[in-house]
Protein backbone atom coordinates (compact mmCIF):
# COMPACT_ATOMS: atom_id res chain seq x y z
CA UNK A 1 0.00 0.00 0.00
CA UNK A 2 2.74 2.31 0.77
CA UNK A 3 4.69 1.34 -2.41
CA UNK A 4 1.76 2.80 -4.70
CA UNK A 5 1.25 5.83 -2.66
CA UNK A 6 4.88 6.66 -3.25
CA UNK A 7 4.69 5.66 -6.89
CA UNK A 8 1.95 7.55 -7.69
CA UNK A 9 3.40 10.46 -6.16
CA UNK A 10 6.88 10.37 -7.90
CA UNK A 11 4.24 10.69 -11.19
CA UNK A 12 2.54 13.70 -10.56
CA UNK A 13 5.29 16.30 -11.36
CA UNK A 14 5.87 14.19 -14.79
CA UNK A 15 2.18 14.42 -15.60
CA UNK A 16 2.40 18.19 -14.45
CA UNK A 17 4.98 19.08 -16.95
CA UNK A 18 3.56 16.93 -19.42
CA UNK A 19 0.15 18.96 -19.04
CA UNK A 20 2.43 22.24 -19.60
CA UNK A 21 4.73 21.37 -22.44
CA UNK A 22 1.11 20.41 -24.36
CA UNK A 23 -0.90 23.39 -23.41
CA UNK A 24 2.05 25.57 -24.46
CA UNK A 25 2.81 23.92 -27.72
CA UNK A 26 -1.32 24.08 -28.32
CA UNK A 27 -1.69 27.75 -27.88
CA UNK A 28 1.77 28.59 -30.03
CA UNK A 29 -0.01 26.33 -32.80
CA UNK A 30 -2.91 27.93 -32.66
CA UNK A 31 -1.61 31.41 -32.68
CA UNK A 32 0.19 30.39 -35.35
CA UNK A 33 -2.16 29.17 -37.62
CA UNK A 34 -4.89 32.28 -36.73
CA UNK A 35 -2.54 34.40 -37.93
CA UNK A 36 -1.34 33.11 -41.24
CA UNK A 37 -5.49 31.68 -41.89
CA UNK A 38 -6.56 34.62 -44.28
CA UNK A 39 -3.29 34.92 -46.47
CA UNK A 40 -3.52 31.22 -46.50
CA UNK A 41 -6.57 30.67 -48.56
CA UNK A 42 -9.49 33.74 -47.59
CA UNK A 43 -8.25 35.63 -50.67
CA UNK A 44 -8.44 32.74 -53.15
CA UNK A 45 -11.96 31.54 -51.78
CA UNK A 46 -14.42 30.68 -55.13
CA UNK A 47 -17.86 30.08 -53.30
CA UNK A 48 -21.60 30.42 -54.87
CA UNK A 49 -22.76 32.40 -52.54
CA UNK A 50 -26.79 30.82 -54.06
CA UNK A 51 -25.52 27.62 -52.16
CA UNK A 52 -24.42 29.45 -48.76
CA UNK A 53 -27.22 31.80 -48.78
CA UNK A 54 -29.15 32.14 -45.96
CA UNK A 55 -33.15 31.99 -47.54
CA UNK A 56 -34.13 33.91 -44.19
CA UNK A 57 -31.50 36.23 -43.16
CA UNK A 58 -31.49 38.08 -47.06
CA UNK A 59 -27.35 38.45 -46.61
CA UNK A 60 -25.17 36.96 -49.18
CA UNK A 61 -22.32 35.43 -48.74
CA UNK A 62 -20.18 38.33 -50.53
CA UNK A 63 -21.83 40.55 -47.43
CA UNK A 64 -20.93 37.49 -44.44
CA UNK A 65 -16.85 37.10 -46.09
CA UNK A 66 -16.68 41.09 -46.18
CA UNK A 67 -17.64 41.27 -42.65
CA UNK A 68 -15.28 38.17 -41.44
CA UNK A 69 -12.20 40.01 -42.94
CA UNK A 70 -13.27 43.14 -40.95
CA UNK A 71 -13.91 41.31 -38.00
CA UNK A 72 -10.04 40.11 -39.07
CA UNK A 73 -8.98 43.71 -39.23
CA UNK A 74 -7.35 42.55 -42.62
CA UNK A 75 -8.99 45.45 -44.85
CA UNK A 76 -6.24 44.72 -47.92
CA UNK A 77 -7.57 41.46 -47.97
CA UNK A 78 -9.81 41.42 -51.47
CA UNK A 79 -12.59 38.75 -51.40
CA UNK A 80 -15.14 37.39 -54.19
CA UNK A 81 -17.60 35.42 -53.54
CA UNK A 82 -18.77 34.99 -56.78
CA UNK A 83 -20.07 31.85 -59.48
CA UNK A 84 -17.22 29.72 -60.83
CA UNK A 85 -17.65 31.35 -64.16
CA UNK A 86 -18.08 34.55 -62.60
CA UNK A 87 -21.32 35.53 -64.47
CA UNK A 88 -23.96 34.31 -62.60
CA UNK A 89 -26.51 36.88 -61.00
CA UNK A 90 -26.75 37.53 -57.75
CA UNK A 91 -28.57 40.83 -56.36
CA UNK A 92 -29.43 40.51 -52.30
CA UNK A 93 -30.64 43.78 -52.86
CA UNK A 94 -33.54 42.23 -55.19
CA UNK A 95 -36.74 41.04 -53.08
CA UNK A 96 -36.58 37.99 -51.49
CA UNK A 97 -36.73 35.11 -54.10
CA UNK A 98 -35.61 37.09 -57.08
CA UNK A 99 -32.01 37.53 -56.07
CA UNK A 100 -31.02 35.36 -59.48
CA UNK A 101 -32.96 38.29 -61.69
CA UNK A 102 -31.04 41.40 -62.89
CA UNK A 103 -32.83 44.23 -60.83
CA UNK A 104 -34.26 46.25 -64.02
CA UNK A 105 -36.46 43.31 -64.92
CA UNK A 106 -37.90 42.72 -61.59
CA UNK A 107 -41.85 43.76 -61.42
CA UNK A 108 -41.88 44.02 -57.99
CA UNK A 109 -45.09 45.79 -57.78
CA UNK A 110 -48.57 45.11 -59.74
CA UNK A 111 -51.45 46.87 -60.56
CA UNK A 112 -55.46 46.32 -61.37
CA UNK A 113 -55.76 47.88 -64.55
CA UNK A 114 -57.82 45.78 -67.25
CA UNK A 115 -55.39 45.25 -69.68
CA UNK A 116 -56.99 43.70 -73.05
CA UNK A 117 -55.57 41.05 -75.19
CA UNK A 118 -54.95 42.75 -78.62
CA UNK A 119 -53.31 46.34 -79.42
CA UNK A 120 -50.23 47.64 -77.91
CA UNK A 121 -49.51 46.55 -74.01
CA UNK A 122 -49.17 50.10 -73.02
CA UNK A 123 -52.82 50.60 -73.79
CA UNK A 124 -55.58 49.84 -70.86
CA UNK A 125 -58.95 50.46 -69.74
CA UNK A 126 -60.52 51.31 -66.84
CA UNK A 127 -63.70 49.85 -67.68
CA UNK A 128 -64.68 46.92 -69.52
CA UNK A 129 -68.25 45.00 -69.57
CA UNK A 130 -67.10 41.82 -70.93
CA UNK A 131 -63.02 41.13 -69.49
CA UNK A 132 -61.49 37.86 -70.13
CA UNK A 133 -58.42 37.62 -67.40
CA UNK A 134 -56.14 35.26 -68.50
CA UNK A 135 -54.15 33.45 -65.63
CA UNK A 136 -50.41 35.45 -65.59
CA UNK A 137 -52.85 38.81 -65.36
CA UNK A 138 -54.32 37.00 -62.52
CA UNK A 139 -51.71 35.50 -61.02
CA UNK A 140 -49.78 38.59 -60.79
CA UNK A 141 -52.61 40.55 -58.93
CA UNK A 142 -53.77 38.00 -56.52
CA UNK A 143 -51.32 35.58 -56.14
CA UNK A 144 -48.40 37.15 -54.46
CA UNK A 145 -45.63 34.65 -53.10
CA UNK A 146 -46.20 35.92 -49.60
CA UNK A 147 -50.56 35.23 -50.07
CA UNK A 148 -49.61 31.39 -51.31
CA UNK A 149 -46.69 30.75 -49.09
CA UNK A 150 -48.58 28.52 -47.15
CA UNK A 151 -48.85 26.06 -50.50
CA UNK A 152 -45.78 23.89 -51.57
CA UNK A 153 -46.53 24.11 -54.99
CA UNK A 154 -48.58 26.61 -57.08
CA UNK A 155 -50.31 25.46 -60.38
CA UNK A 156 -51.06 27.99 -63.22
CA UNK A 157 -53.07 26.34 -66.10
CA UNK A 158 -54.99 27.40 -68.97
CA UNK A 159 -58.35 26.66 -69.17
CA UNK A 160 -58.52 23.88 -72.25
CA UNK A 161 -56.62 21.09 -70.46
CA UNK A 162 -57.89 17.56 -70.49
CA UNK A 163 -57.47 15.92 -67.24
CA UNK A 164 -58.51 12.66 -67.30
CA UNK A 165 -55.68 11.04 -66.78
CA UNK A 166 -53.43 13.11 -64.38
CA UNK A 167 -53.71 12.99 -60.52
CA UNK A 168 -52.27 16.13 -58.57
CA UNK A 169 -50.91 14.07 -55.51
CA UNK A 170 -49.20 11.38 -57.13
CA UNK A 171 -48.09 14.35 -59.81
CA UNK A 172 -46.38 16.37 -56.59
CA UNK A 173 -45.06 12.82 -55.20
CA UNK A 174 -42.64 12.40 -58.47
CA UNK A 175 -41.87 16.30 -58.45
CA UNK A 176 -40.70 16.19 -54.93
CA UNK A 177 -38.99 12.53 -55.60
CA UNK A 178 -37.19 13.51 -58.72
CA UNK A 179 -36.40 17.46 -57.44
CA UNK A 180 -37.90 19.54 -59.69
CA UNK A 181 -38.86 22.74 -59.01
CA UNK A 182 -40.54 23.87 -61.91
CA UNK A 183 -42.58 21.64 -63.87
CA UNK A 184 -45.25 20.53 -66.24
CA UNK A 185 -47.03 17.41 -66.88
CA UNK A 186 -46.78 15.66 -70.21
CA UNK A 187 -48.61 15.96 -73.09
CA UNK A 188 -50.13 13.51 -74.93
CA UNK A 189 -49.85 15.02 -78.71
CA UNK A 190 -53.16 15.16 -80.69
CA UNK A 191 -53.26 17.78 -82.74
CA UNK A 192 -49.17 18.15 -83.21
CA UNK A 193 -46.92 20.15 -80.03
CA UNK A 194 -44.88 22.97 -80.68
CA UNK A 195 -42.30 21.55 -78.20
CA UNK A 196 -40.24 18.06 -78.37
CA UNK A 197 -39.83 18.95 -74.54
CA UNK A 198 -43.13 19.13 -73.77
CA UNK A 199 -44.24 15.38 -75.52
CA UNK A 200 -45.12 12.57 -72.79
CA UNK A 201 -42.49 9.66 -73.21
CA UNK A 202 -43.84 6.68 -71.93
CA UNK A 203 -41.33 4.59 -70.57
CA UNK A 204 -40.42 6.86 -67.67
CA UNK A 205 -41.54 8.79 -65.03
CA UNK A 206 -40.25 12.32 -65.76
CA UNK A 207 -37.30 13.48 -68.55
CA UNK A 208 -35.59 16.65 -68.19
CA UNK A 209 -33.81 16.92 -71.74
CA UNK A 210 -34.87 16.49 -75.05
CA UNK A 211 -33.53 16.80 -79.00
CA UNK A 212 -34.73 19.47 -81.10
CA UNK A 213 -34.98 21.06 -84.49
CA UNK A 214 -31.42 21.75 -85.90
CA UNK A 215 -30.16 24.91 -84.63
CA UNK A 216 -32.89 25.58 -82.25
CA UNK A 217 -30.89 25.22 -79.07
CA UNK A 218 -27.69 26.73 -78.27
CA UNK A 219 -26.67 24.26 -75.72
CA UNK A 220 -28.23 20.43 -75.05
CA UNK A 221 -28.61 21.59 -71.27
CA UNK A 222 -30.30 25.22 -72.56
CA UNK A 223 -33.81 25.99 -73.83
CA UNK A 224 -36.22 24.51 -75.66
CA UNK A 225 -33.68 21.41 -75.12
CA UNK A 226 -33.30 21.26 -71.34
CA UNK A 227 -34.64 23.62 -68.39
CA UNK A 228 -37.73 24.51 -70.15
CA UNK A 229 -41.37 23.87 -69.91
CA UNK A 230 -44.42 25.81 -71.62
CA UNK A 231 -46.01 28.32 -69.84
CA UNK A 232 -49.41 26.38 -70.52
CA UNK A 233 -49.48 24.28 -67.73
CA UNK A 234 -46.70 25.07 -65.78
CA UNK A 235 -46.35 23.88 -61.86
CA UNK A 236 -43.93 25.94 -59.84
CA UNK A 237 -43.01 25.06 -55.73
CA UNK A 238 -42.97 27.84 -53.28
CA UNK A 239 -39.31 28.97 -53.55
CA UNK A 240 -39.17 29.17 -57.31
CA UNK A 241 -42.87 31.05 -58.02
CA UNK A 242 -41.08 33.67 -55.10
CA UNK A 243 -38.49 34.46 -58.14
CA UNK A 244 -41.27 34.06 -61.21
CA UNK A 245 -43.80 35.87 -59.74
CA UNK A 246 -41.25 38.79 -59.78
CA UNK A 247 -40.12 37.90 -63.74
CA UNK A 248 -44.00 38.54 -64.65
CA UNK A 249 -44.60 41.84 -66.35
CA UNK A 250 -47.69 43.89 -65.65
CA UNK A 251 -48.03 45.09 -69.14
CA UNK A 252 -47.45 41.20 -70.78
CA UNK A 253 -50.17 39.93 -70.07
CA UNK A 254 -49.81 37.02 -72.17
CA UNK A 255 -46.57 35.65 -71.04
CA UNK A 256 -45.09 34.77 -74.20
CA UNK A 257 -41.09 34.24 -73.78
CA UNK A 258 -41.71 33.63 -70.28
CA UNK A 259 -40.87 30.20 -70.47
CA UNK A 260 -37.46 29.98 -71.78
CA UNK A 261 -36.91 33.22 -69.07
CA UNK A 262 -37.95 30.39 -66.10
CA UNK A 263 -34.13 28.95 -65.93
CA UNK A 264 -33.23 31.76 -64.35
CA UNK A 265 -35.52 31.13 -61.12
CA UNK A 266 -33.72 27.92 -60.57
CA UNK A 267 -30.01 26.25 -60.76
CA UNK A 268 -28.92 24.01 -61.91
CA UNK A 269 -32.34 24.86 -64.40
CA UNK A 270 -31.10 21.53 -66.19
CA UNK A 271 -31.82 19.50 -62.95
CA UNK A 272 -34.51 21.15 -61.35
CA UNK A 273 -36.99 21.87 -64.58
CA UNK A 274 -38.52 18.90 -65.73
CA UNK A 275 -41.67 16.97 -67.57
CA UNK A 276 -43.48 14.52 -65.28
CA UNK A 277 -44.91 12.05 -68.04
CA UNK A 278 -46.23 9.33 -65.22
CA UNK A 279 -48.99 12.04 -65.06
CA UNK A 280 -50.17 13.23 -68.30
CA UNK A 281 -52.82 16.02 -69.86
CA UNK A 282 -54.28 16.42 -72.91
CA UNK A 283 -54.01 20.40 -74.86
CA UNK A 284 -57.51 20.57 -76.41
CA UNK A 285 -56.41 23.40 -77.99
CA UNK A 286 -59.61 25.52 -77.63
CA UNK A 287 -59.65 29.17 -79.58
CA UNK A 288 -61.15 30.99 -76.85
CA UNK A 289 -59.48 34.41 -76.86
CA UNK A 290 -60.17 34.64 -80.52
CA UNK A 291 -62.91 37.06 -80.09
CA UNK A 292 -61.46 39.20 -77.87
CA UNK A 293 -59.54 40.96 -80.74
CA UNK A 294 -60.69 43.26 -83.12
CA UNK A 295 -61.01 42.68 -86.91
CA UNK A 296 -59.33 45.47 -88.65
CA UNK A 297 -58.38 46.33 -92.49
CA UNK A 298 -59.30 42.70 -93.39
CA UNK A 299 -57.92 41.05 -90.69
CA UNK A 300 -59.90 38.36 -88.14
CA UNK A 301 -60.10 39.47 -84.66
CA UNK A 302 -57.79 36.41 -83.98
CA UNK A 303 -55.14 37.50 -85.55
CA UNK A 304 -54.91 40.91 -83.65
CA UNK A 305 -54.63 38.80 -80.49
CA UNK A 306 -51.40 36.87 -82.35
CA UNK A 307 -50.15 40.01 -83.02
CA UNK A 308 -50.23 41.19 -79.38
CA UNK A 309 -48.70 37.50 -78.21
CA UNK A 310 -45.63 38.04 -80.66
CA UNK A 311 -45.33 41.82 -79.56
CA UNK A 312 -45.18 40.72 -76.09
CA UNK A 313 -42.67 38.08 -76.68
CA UNK A 314 -40.07 40.65 -78.28
CA UNK A 315 -40.46 43.19 -75.76
CA UNK A 316 -39.83 40.87 -73.10
CA UNK A 317 -36.92 39.41 -74.65
CA UNK A 318 -35.74 43.33 -74.99
CA UNK A 319 -36.61 43.98 -71.17
CA UNK A 320 -34.35 40.95 -70.11
CA UNK A 321 -31.49 41.29 -72.49
CA UNK A 322 -31.28 44.80 -71.58
CA UNK A 323 -31.54 44.24 -67.61
CA UNK A 324 -28.83 41.88 -67.55
CA UNK A 325 -26.50 43.75 -70.15
CA UNK A 326 -27.14 46.60 -67.64
CA UNK A 327 -26.32 44.57 -64.51
CA UNK A 328 -22.81 43.48 -65.82
CA UNK A 329 -22.40 46.88 -66.64
CA UNK A 330 -22.42 48.04 -63.11
CA UNK A 331 -20.84 45.31 -61.95
CA UNK A 332 -17.49 46.03 -64.51
CA UNK A 333 -18.20 42.29 -66.30
CA UNK A 334 -18.30 41.41 -69.69
CA UNK A 335 -21.59 40.16 -70.21
CA UNK A 336 -21.96 36.48 -71.57
CA UNK A 337 -24.17 35.81 -74.58
CA UNK A 338 -27.78 35.76 -74.00
CA UNK A 339 -29.44 33.32 -72.71
CA UNK A 340 -32.95 34.62 -73.90
CA UNK A 341 -34.39 33.46 -77.61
Amino acid sequence: MGLLARSAISRKPNDTMRLIVTTFVGVVLGFLIGVSFPSLTLTKLNLRSIDLQDKNSGLSTHTLLNAWSALKGNKNTSIEAKKPDGTKIWVPSNPRGAERLPPAIVAADSDFYLRRLWGLPSEVSLFFFTFICICLWYAKRFLHPDIVAAYDYIFIWDEDLGVEHFNAEEYIRLARKHGLEISQPGLEPTRGLVWQMTKRRGDREVHKETEEKPGWCKHPLMPPCAAFIEIMAPVFSRDAWRCVWHLIQNDLVHGWGLDFALQKCVEPAHEKIGVVDAQWIVHQTVPSLGNQGQAENGKPAWQGVRERCRREWKMFQDRLSNAEKAYYKSMGIDPPNSTTR
